[in-house]
């Protein structure tokens, strides 16, 4: 099954774009509240730890780590089994299990038996759900939509989840000051629930998933998808530049609300706002990303967007009261601003170099690595922040993080102007083929000439795949 596979004839391309694509505007909604509500949660269950439980620095740090650590513990075996399960139905079980989760936090607060102890269970199954639903998520989308749609359906997702990354922090912040940071927690549950109910009333029919050899067990399908990975120049660069970056990113972020609360002593709802502002850089970059991509080509964009990632971050150490705080905001804003367009680049590229039937598995090796830092990277910064004080280590994490741009130059996208537009296995593959072989599988009747191997990448033209140029 390709990324282009349909149960029907695939229709022309509505006047207007995926605005007039009904099934992506539910999965954009869901998205949408979901994300918000998760942006309430990054700020809303830090602020239970520390205004009602008076958590340590370190126990906040470990609430990051437990979010992320299912990545580590579960992310192989969750990408073999997304490629072998229907995606949608699987993505309306992990927002049910969100709401359940963030919900039992408001009614134990009630009854007065909140422990730090449930927000790490409840911040673990919440990251148990995550791993599936991400990686379901991003198998999903190429059902619904053509590969020459990608692009644009992968922008304006990142859009508008880096808008709940301004919205979230700041409804977080006011409902904290208003009704305290428990009642926050509620309003996720809602988005979780508001989710499900958009994801079932999708109508596309999701051919089901075919696995070409039902005697492969789970372990070689997971070692296919990661083995994938490490042999690919692309990928496996891309993934080492995530897995770095997560590091500084989940470290300062993870001691963030207690280095606002503590050291510079701002109010919650001071706290959210200006969380919010760090974030608004994510908006403009996904905002731009497809047509910077396009104009500059998909590989220089990756290296564009690396680079804002990095040096920038150095300017959230200076935060200072008053106008101090500008320095944080900028260099949030520009960090924001480079992930929002590296996350836009990579995302369409992987989903169009990737042959379909291992795409959750591909998807989810990337993340193993990628996430798996930042259970390390929180415990790390929790213990700086314990031991040397918060400021040290927002300072130490920001300074890895401004290295990391570094490792984007190891590999082969410095030298091109655009990334592959399939992976050079896939391109192989079909060359050892016979001539009448390739015809019959992509359709082409007799004479005819057999299409390219697959998809350009995202707003790019069509590039050599065999190697760098």
């Amino acid at each position: 099954m390709t990324a282009a596979t349909r149960t029907d004839p695939a229709p022309p391309r509505p006047v207007g774009g995926l605005l007039r694509h009904r099934d992506f505007r539910l999965l954009w909604a869901g998205q949408t509240v979901s994300s918000i509500g998760s942006n309430v949660t990054t700020v809303a269950l830090p602020l239970v730890a520390v205004a009602v439980l008076d958590a340590s620095t370190f126990q906040v740090a470990v609430l990051t780590a437990a979010a992320w650590l299912p990545w580590l513990l579960i992310g192989l075996p969750a990408g073999a089994w997304v490629d072998r399960l229907p995606r949608r139905p699987l993505m309306v079980v992990c927002d049910l299990l969100c709401a359940l989760a963030f919900l039992s936090v408001p009614v134990a607060a009630l009854m007065g038996r909140l422990t730090v102890a449930q927000l790490l269970l409840v911040a673990l199954g919440a990251g148990v759900a995550r791993v599936f639903f991400e990686t379901a998520d991003q198998v999903y989308l190429p059902v619904l939509l053509r590969p020459e749609q990608l692009p644009e359906g992968n922008a304006k997702l990142q859009a508008t989840q880096t808008v709940s990354y301004v919205v979230g922090p700041g409804i977080a912040g006011l409902i904290a000051q208003l009704a305290g940071a428990v009642a926050a927690l509620l309003l996720d549950a809602l988005t979780f629930l508001l989710s499900a109910a958009l994801l079932l009333r999708i109508r596309t029919t999701e051919p089901r998933p075919v696995r070409r050899d039902r005697s492969r067990s789970l372990r070689r399908d997971m070692a296919e998808g990661l083995r994938f990975v490490i042999r690919d120049p692309y990928l496996r660069v891309l993934t080492l530049m995530g897995a770095a970056s997560n590091i500084g990113l989940a470290g300062y972020q993870a001691v963030l609300v207690v280095f606002l609360v503590r050291e510079l002593r701002l109010a919650p709802g001071l706290v959210g706002v200006l969380v919010g502002v760090m974030s608004i850089g994510g908006i403009i970059g996904a905002l731009l990303a497809t047509a910077l991509a396009r104009r500059c080509g998909t590989a220089r964009a990756m290296l564009i967007g690396a680079a804002l990632t990095g040096p920038p971050a150095l300017l959230i150490p200076l935060a200072g009261p008053g106008v101090g705080l500008i320095w944080p905001a900028l260099g949030g804003v520009l960090v924001g601003l480079g992930v929002a367009i590296g996350n836009v680049v990579k995302g369409a590229f992987r989903q169009t170099y990737t042959p379909h039937h291992l795409l959750g598995r591909v998807t989810v090796s990337m993340h193993l690595l990628n996430y798996g830092t930042i259970p390390l990277a929180a415990v790390v910064a929790g213990a700086l922040g314990a031991r040397y004080g918060v400021d040290t280590a927002v300072t130490v994490m920001t300074a890895w993080l401004a290295l990391t741009p570094l490792i984007l130059l190891i590999g082969p996208l410095r030298r091109r102007r655009d990334l592959p537009a399939a992976s050079g296995s896939v391109v192989s593959a079909l060359r050892r083929r016979p001539e009448t072989d390739r015809r019959h599988r992509h359709g082409a009747t007799s004479g005819g000439r057999c299409p390219p191997a697959g998809p350009s990448a995202p707003g790019s033209p069509r590039t050599r795949p065999s190697g760098p140029r």
